[in-house]
Formats: C-alpha cells, sequence, structure tokens
C-alpha cells in the first residue's frame, strides 16, 4: 500500500485536489451597486478576472444568486468571510 505523499509507486496529487469542493454563491441584493459588487469579488477571490467578476455579478443580479468559485471547504469559507465584508450576501454548500 502506498502513503499518500511519500512519492513511491506513482504521482501524487495535491491534497486540494482530494478535498470534497464546495460552492461559493453570491445571493443578488437591492443595496450594493454594480460597480461595488465587482470590486469586493475582485478584493475578495484573487482568481476572478475583471471579466469574471463582472459576469458573476450580472449572474447574481439576473437569476438571483451566482456561483462564484469552487474550492475546498477552508478556503470557500475564507471568501464567504471577505465577501461579507464588502456587505454582499454569499453562502457556501456543497458541491
Amino acid at each position: 500500500m502506498q502513503t499518500p505523499g511519500t512519492g513511491t509507486g506513482g504521482r501524487t496529487r495535491p491534497i486540494e485536489e482530494t478535498l470534497p469542493p464546495y460552492r461559493v454563491l453570491l445571493h443578488n441584493d437591492d443595496v450594493n451597486e454594480m460597480r461595488h459588487v465587482v470590486r469586493a469579488l475582485l478584493e475578495s477571490v484573487p482568481e476572478l478576472t475583471t471579466e469574471r467578476a463582472a459576469e458573476i455579478m450580472i449572474e447574481a443580479h439576473t437569476h438571483g444568486m451566482a456561483e462564484v468559485i469552487r474550492c475546498p471547504l477552508e478556503r470557500a469559507e475564507l471568501y464567504r468571510d471577505r465577501l461579507h465584508t464588502f456587505g454582499l450576501i454569499a453562502t457556501i454548500e456543497r458541491a
């Protein structure tokens, strides 16, 4: 039996790839301006581009909710909490 991470017997995957994914969800609100939402997304989730942040904002505005990113639980909680500091409504759920 191979011990994960020992490098014996084949390639191993980074631990993040083996953790279950969670979805960070942005919910629409009637308080925050669109420009503020895009800025908050960019500052909270470094993986996002300006174009993708704008797409997420539009989807949340149009459909009531949008997926921001899929990632392990600990990172999902961090991103959700960062979005909350900007006054946005964000939740996480298992993907």
